[in-house]
């Protein structure tokens, strides 16, 4: 782990955090362990909010989801660090998955569209082992509902529960789930529900390698998108500025 604005990111790759999971998978007790796909957007709104942050630090895992938060880690000595985007996690675990009968339930994105990721799932990617859905309402679970979505998902004898409802609201949602699951993983994973039923488009590989998926995204939703990224992207950067300098000359020191 290396911490990115002290949010610890996993020093790792895709491959590995899916190898990660399927080993929980095969493990009898269920621990409802906690699994983000974390970028810029959730790591500056943790920086500020004391509450998103602990939600966080109680993950098991916070994979690096954009390639600011990967240089980062980098320089400051990750060796194995990789981009590991939320929808590309996502398609590689279900794909690893699917001939080992490891149960998944969907919870997120508007009315009809875990359906049809559920769809996807089995005609593109071969896997027939998700068994739910849910499309929650855009306000907060009231305990009653929230109750009625742990029970659905423990009476199907679900593994992993992936839930896309964008941050922070996904990582809070996924936190107060665990407490009444009995699952081997919760992993949010931000708009893979939208980019793999193709109602958004992914940026180019090549600007996603140069760390500007979040301009593609922008151009893409500006009503939508652009009160975030005003503001995330100018603090990401500053606030990193000042945490290198500070990490930079406490490394001389030693």
């Amino acid at each position: 782990m290396v911490a990115v604005l002290d949010i610890n990111l996993f020093d790792g790759d895709i491959p590995k955090a899916v190898e990660t999971i399927l080993e929980f998978c095969n493990a009898e007790d269920k621990k409802n362990r906690l699994i983000s796909a974390t970028g810029a957007h959730g790591i500056v709104t943790a920086y500020e909010d004391l509450n998103f942050k602990q939600v966080l630090d109680s993950f098991y895992m916070n994979l690096p989801d954009g390639m600011p938060g990967v240089w980062i880690s980098r320089f400051k000595g990750a060796k194995h660090i990789e981009r590991c985007y939320g929808p590309d996690f996502f398609k590689e675990m279900i794909v690893a998955s699917k001939d080992r009968e490891i149960r998944h339930y969907f919870c997120g994105g508007k009315e009809g569209v875990a359906v049809e990721l559920k769809e996807v799932c089995e005609e593109k990617f071969g896997n027939q082992y998700v068994v739910g859905v849910n499309s929650p309402p855009f306000r907060e679970l009231t305990e009653e509902e929230m109750l009625w979505l742990a029970n659905d998902i423990s009476s199907k004898n679900v593994d992993v529960v992936w839930i896309g409802l964008g941050t922070p609201k996904q990582e809070f949602f996924a936190s107060r789930l665990s407490k009444h699951t009995n699952v081997h993983a919760i992993c949010t994973v931000g708009a893979a529900f939208d980019f793999h039923t193709d109602r958004l488009k992914q940026a180019p590989g090549k600007i996603q390698k140069m760390g500007l998926e979040w301009f593609f995204r922008l151009v893409v939703e500006p009503k939508r998108l652009w009160r975030r990224y005003i503001k995330i992207v100018p603090l990401f950067i500053a606030w990193n500025i000042i945490d290198l300098w500070k990490f930079y000359f406490n490394s001389i020191k030693e």
